[in-house]
């Protein structure tokens, strides 16, 4: 101890220093010590100031670990080699295998042209430069503040941020995987650093430019010119460059042969020519020069994609990115994968026969050129139970100009396919408009009683009007315009009545139909406002896949399963987690999965899905058409099976939806007629080689619930009328006095299907509305038949039927959302 620090000591000492004064005088006493090579703990501190290092230590730790550093720096950059270019560029495959495990097809990286700076534009070059690096030809490759981002971006768990120098790309592109992980950012980091000190500029800018990907299979200048523009890279003008130097940043996302990416990607070109003027690479003059956006020649598909494999490889494709996000486009475009799908070629095969067949027998071009263009046909075929997605129709394939998958189309209403979630719904949770002994919503069945008369107001389960845009009362119409009175769920589904469905969903809520079709499948982002009265009747854009699969809930007694079309992905060699059948969850009970199956089996046998019986088996579904009849829908299923058709006219240069009307030389087409025929088609020959299946037999599920204002008798008159189905009855009521039971026809067979001979009616007498199953109605003009006599029940509207227009001064719900 030093002088002062004895004194000090003593000083402790004197004061009654305790504990702490007698081993500071111990301590004095003792002397100095002997001298340590590194004092720690410190000789001669007490309390934690003896734990703490002193600046000499603090200094000398710090140079010690920075030494360590930088040698380790040194030593991994002297470690680190730079491959050659044209080894690492070489062109894999990427596989794709049937269900069954033979091979599908296989595309990958065959698309590419090393060239030498030279044969690439100046324009490209200055373009890309302006885009992606406008400091390339003076920086030293690294961007210190990009990379510290990008290790703290993977630090805190989120997604890494892309290399933000051209040399730093180069180096991802040519040299790296693409997987977004802490060890290849270090790698990254030292091969650039030496690339940037053994390459020049020039050298650096001719291996970027020749293993970007810049979408449409192409990797490298060339490619891309020829795949974009059919010139060689060299003779890319201005405007084209810009144009391919806008690809860069995400292919997927600024490629305009996609029409959503038109707009931003036309944004994006505008940018980077105004670049590569404030760069100087060129003038104002010469920029001026571009004025219009350069688009692309047609996609030239290969010729392994044509028919349905490049609808089920985009389909692939989409849910193999969807479920392992370190695979992206580019992944998959350089090859190196094998991917195992669920699909089964000859369900595949089928599902294409049965809609060309349909299309061949019903639609003349030549002959009506108006009508029978444009037509399109999206389907999906899905294992209820299981997820797996077996079979596809997504359009007429590449080699007829077709790109768009439409088995996963979004865009077209499903109309009335939608009513199913509405009584599912009121099964489940409930009306509002009766309480239970619980005090909450009563669940009803689908012998509950709702008006169906046309025009019929709409109220809210307060029992206040809904009221229209045009700030009158809403009505709701059907397709046709007859009265018929108070019907049961089950009818009115049978027949597609839209009023009882639009009324229905006031009572149950729009929002918890909503929640419902999501359990069941539907994607909530192709939902439209559950809040507008029109929402029952099918005004959302679900595609085919998600209709399949919403509807094979109901299929698997209320066991949602996620589609799925892979079941195994190999990456180099090694399967990468994640893929295959997920667990089922449940979405609705049993009970109601099971009720509402037994009555869309009646749609199917006795209402607007009559051409389902051809196929001889148990068959449940619903038609679906909307408004203007600019789509047409069937969704049906076995046990085994559930699969979608949706048929719609669109322009594919303006992506508009036209009518239906005209189509095949008929006056409209509904879900019952075209869909519905290729869905018989199809399954007969799906189903050729498995059982007959019955359907479980529903248990009882909630209880008759009749809407505000039902008799307790009324009068069923039948009908004839213009609807999805042949033939659907019309009814009278007496809403103030109870009218007295009339008789009516209960057929024992159908005629042309189980019956020796004509039915002969049977008088009964009920105090229900009677399901109408007399086959007659059903299909008018059978052997047997008489022909039908219209009446009319009620108030009618001039014009009426599916095209009249109503007098009343009202809201009129859309008239073509009918079954």
């Amino acid at each position: 101890m030093t002088r002062a620090e004895m004194r000090k000591a003593a000083q402790k000492k004197g004061k009654g220093g305790g504990r702490s004064g007698a081993a500071a005088t111990a301590t004095a006493a003792a002397g100095p010590g002997k001298k340590r090579f590194i004092d720690y703990p410190r000789f001669g501190k007490t309390g934690f100031r003896r734990w703490l290092p002193s600046w000499k230590q603090w200094l000398s730790g710090f140079l010690l670990v920075f030494a360590c550093f930088v040698g380790l720096v040194f030593y991994l950059y002297q470690v680190t080699q730079i491959p050659e270019l044209n080894k690492l560029v070489q062109g894999q495959n990427t596989i794709y295998y049937w269900a069954d495990g033979s091979e599908m097809t296989r595309k990958g990286q065959t698309n590419r042209q090393i060239v030498e700076l030279p044969d690439i534009s100046p324009n490209l070059q200055n373009a890309v430069i302006a885009a992606e690096n406008q400091d390339f030809r003076t920086d030293h490759g690294i961007d210190p503040k990009g990379m510290l981002r990008a290790v703290y971006n993977m630090a805190k768990g989120g997604e890494t941020q892309g290399a933000s120098t051209i040399t730093q790309q180069y180096v991802k592109n040519a040299y790296l995987s693409q997987e977004q992980t802490l060890s290849r950012k270090v790698k990254e980091f030292f091969i650039t650093l030496k690339i940037d000190q053994k390459q020049g500029k020039d050298e650096i800018l001719k291996g970027y430019l020749n293993t970007s990907w810049f979408g449409r299979g192409a990797n490298g200048a060339q490619a891309a010119a020829q795949a974009y523009y059919g010139v060689d890279a060299k003779d890319l003008n201005l405007c084209q460059s810009a144009m391919l130097a806008g690809l860069l940043k995400g292919a997927a996302y600024y490629d305009p042969t996609n029409p959503a990416n038109k707009e931003r990607a036309e944004g994006r070109w505008s940018w980077i020519l105004d670049n590569m003027v404030k760069i100087k690479a060129v003038t104002p003059e010469e920029r001026a020069k571009c004025s219009a956006f350069p688009g692309p020649i047609p996609l030239k598909p290969s010729s392994n994609m044509n028919g349905e494999i490049s609808y089920l490889v985009d389909t692939a494709n989409k849910y193999v990115m969807n479920s392992d996000k370190t695979i992206t486009q580019q992944v998959i475009d350089k090859g190196g994968l094998k991917i195992y799908t669920t699909f089964e070629k000859d369900k595949v095969d089928a599902l294409k026969k049965a809609v060309d067949d349909v299309k061949a027998e019903n639609l003349d071009p030549q002959k009506r050129p108006d009508n029978d263009t444009n037509i399109q046909f999206g389907s999906a075929s899905i294992r209820p139970g299981d997820g797996a997605i077996v079979a596809l129709y997504g359009g007429d394939g590449v080699e007829n100009g077709h790109f768009d998958n439409n088995a996963d189309a979004s865009g077209v209403q499903v109309g009335s396919t939608f009513k199913p979630f509405v009584l599912a719904t009121a099964m489940q949770v409930g009306v509002q408009t009766a309480k239970g002994d619980d005090g909450k919503p009563k669940r009803i069945n689908a012998d509950s009683r709702y008006l169906a008369d046309d025009m019929s107001e709409i109220r809210k389960p307060d029992g206040s009007l809904v009221i229209g845009d045009d700030g009158k009362p809403y009505h709701q119409k059907n397709e046709d315009a007859s009265k018929h009175g108070y019907v049961s769920l089950r009818q009115a589904m049978q027949y597609s009545y839209n009023v009882p469905f639009v009324q229905l969903n006031q009572d149950v809520g729009g929002q918890n139909v909503a929640d419902i079709a999501v359990q069941m499948g539907v994607r909530k982002e192709s939902l439209a406002d559950p809040k507008t009265a029109t929402f029952p009747l099918g005004t959302s854009t679900i595609s085919p896949i998600r209709m399949a699969t919403a509807y094979g809930t109901l299929a698997a007694s209320g066991k949602e399963s996620e589609p799925y079309s892979v079941t195994k992905v190999e990456l180099n060699g090694v399967e990468r987690p994640g893929f295959g059948k997920k667990d089922p969850k449940v979405a609705l009970e049993p009970a109601v999965a099971d009720n509402v199956t037994d009555v869309l089996v009646n749609v199917a046998a006795k209402g607007t899905g009559t051409k389902t019986l051809a196929l001889g088996r148990p068959v449940a579904g619903k038609t679906g058409t909307t408004d203007q009849n600019k789509s047409a829908w069937w969704v049906g299923y076995t046990p085994q099976l559930v699969t979608s058709v949706a048929m719609w006219r669109e322009d594919p240069s303006k992506h508009e939806r036209q009518s239906l009307n005209g189509t095949g030389g008929k006056a409209s087409i509904h879900g019952g007629d075209i869909p519905t025929d290729v869905f018989t088609r199809y399954m007969k020959a799906a189903l050729a080689n498995e059982k007959k299946l019955d359907f479980p037999t529903p248990q009882p599920v909630g209880s008759e619930v009749d809407s505000s204002g039902a008799p307790s008798t009324v009068t069923a008159v039948p009908t004839p009328t213009t609807t999805d189905a042949p033939s659907a009855p019309a009814q009278t009521q007496q809403p103030t006095q109870p009218a007295q039971p009339q008789p009516t026809q209960t057929p024992a067979c159908v005629p042309g299907v189980d019956c020796p001979g004509d039915p002969q009616p049977t008088p009964t007498r009920t105090s229900r509305p009677p399901h109408p199953t007399n086959s007659c109605l059903l299909v008018p003009g059978l052997p047997g038949c008489p022909s039908p006599q219209p009446t009319t029940t009620g108030p009618t509207t001039p014009g009426g039927g599916p095209s009249g227009k109503p007098t009343q001064s009202s809201t009129p719900g859309p008239p073509g959302f009918a079954g």
